[in-house]
């Protein structure tokens, strides 16, 4: 059994505590929230009370992850750490941040002893059961000291086919966890997933946006072609070169709602987008569908699409993210 601290019970937070205990690990908790603990305590957590006072419930070598929103409230928790943690022990940011503040803080904290890892942690609101598919940052020798609790976490191999032609490779990689590199590239690796995951999303939206018009009443009438959406993702689903998560996700809510009028089309982005664009302008690599796909996100606050509406839909379906109506 490893042991392990963490701060932040949002939603993906307390469940990563929940799957690491239903592992047999031990899991020592802090959030600002007393709900939030007292959740996560019921279900076999210890709480720390505050950060000191939740360092202080670990053995060590210590290991503790964060995950809270970008900026500063994983900065100053991170701080605290710092201050707390000693030399052999880890701080773990797993939440979406900016891979240079990574570099910026694993020098920080090197000056104390203390190591840092960067995780990209996928798997939204679905995490607990489908699992986590990990992208980390950070030197070798913490994440091999945590292996157990990056395997527990991960989804498994499940029932994915094997890739050809693979062997001789590190085999965590196909249960899900991937060490990627020195500091920083665990969040670089995620913030280019999320920027791909933006054009993949707009791809469907637009799809389904023109699908929809194509039984506009501005055409001919002997050009009118009505599809119902909600079948034509399912049949999707089924062998087609689309098939994905994100379809899945397409398929449900247009199943329960063929309208979607519950979602507002007002269509979030919660930073990677903007931060993959501002990567590709640093590097001179044309990314004209993800840039695409994020200017997309701002027009979709002014404008009334149903693809938009379909964006909403995944982005609630994956990670619990409401988008606020329209003002």
């Amino acid at each position: 059994m490893s042991e392990i601290g963490i701060i932040g019970l949002g939603r993906m937070g307390a469940n990563i505590a929940r799957r690491l205990m239903r592992a047999g690990h031990r899991c020592v908790v802090f959030d600002r929230d007393p709900a939030a603990v007292a959740a996560v305590v019921g279900d076999g957590a210890e709480a720390g009370s505050d950060l000191a006072r939740l360092v202080g419930a670990l053995a060590p070598p210590r290991a503790v992850w964060v995950m809270l929103p970008h900026g500063a409230p994983t900065d100053d928790a991170i701080a605290q750490l710092g201050a707390l943690l000693a030399p052999g022990d880890v701080a773990i940011d797993g939440g979406n941040t900016h891979w240079k503040d990574d570099v910026r803080r694993a020098g920080e904290l090197a000056a104390r002893g203390v190591d840092y890892l960067d995780i990209g942690t996928s798997g939204g609101v679905w995490g607990l059961e489908r699992g986590y598919c990990l992208m980390i940052g950070g030197k070798a020798e913490p994440v091999a000291r945590l292996a157990p609790i990056f395997a527990a976490l991960a989804p498994g191999r499940g029932d994915i086919p094997t890739t050809p032609r693979r062997e001789g490779r590190a085999p965590n990689v196909e249960e899900g966890w991937l060490h990627c590199g020195g500091h920083g590239a665990g969040h670089l690796v995620k913030m280019i997933h999320n920027g791909i995951e933006y054009g993949m999303m707009q791809a469907l939206a637009e799809g389904l946006d023109l699908l929809r018009a194509a039984d506009s009443p501005a055409l001919p009438a002997d050009h009118r072609i009505g599809v119902d959406l909600a079948d034509v993702t399912e049949v999707w689903r089924r062998g087609s070169v689309v098939t994905s998560w994100l379809l899945d996700l397409t398929a449900a809510a247009l199943a329960e709602d063929p309208a979607l009028a519950k979602y507002s089309g007002r269509v979030g982005d919660s930073g990677e987008g903007r931060w993959t664009v501002q990567q590709a302008v640093e590097t001179a690599v044309a990314t004209p569908v993800l840039t695409a796909a994020l200017y997309a996100r701002f027009a979709s606050r002014d404008e009334d699409r149903f693809g938009a509406k379909a964006l909403s839909a995944m982005r609630a379906g994956f990670g619990g993210h409401l988008e606020p109506p329209k003002a």
